[in-house]
């Protein structure tokens, strides 16, 4: 499938903890570096990984909460020439959960931004959420 890097971004918000952000996006993805901006009102948590084995944990989550199809048309709805962006619920997540969430979050919170770079977007998604029918 190519070189895959994955880049991810969710907002620190004041009234969050720095810990519980990070727990979030490791219940998701795997072998994550972090990097953290300060930003006028709390700060912007950064999150780099590399390679299918950094989308390994969201592959087995879309099993397991059996949402292949939905996760299918939401990651298409996201493709472009050499990228994949969607956005996850931070809550859901922290939970250990996937929930696709909007670009403007339905959450207070706000939502993680998670972009694939890779060569062929359409393989990725072959991979993470197969068709079930």
């Amino acid at each position: 499938m190519g070189e895959v890097e994955i880049h991810i971004q969710a907002d620190i918000n004041p009234t969050e903890d720095e810990t519980k952000v990070k727990r979030a996006l490791e219940n998701v993805f795997s072998n994550l570096q972090f990097e953290i901006t300060p930003l006028r009102h709390g700060s912007l948590l950064t999150a780099r990984t590399r390679g299918l084995d950094g989308l390994t944990k969201l592959y087995n989550l879309l099993r397991r909460e059996r949402i292949r199809d939905a996760a299918r048309a939401v990651l298409y709805g996201g493709v472009g020439e050499h990228t994949i962006v969607f956005y996850l619920n931070k809550q859901a997540a922290y939970a250990g959960h996937v929930s696709f969430s909007q670009q403007v979050a339905e959450s207070p919170l706000g939502p993680i931004k998670v972009e694939i770079r890779c060569d062929n977007p359409r393989d990725i998604i072959d991979w993470l959420a197969p068709k079930t029918t």
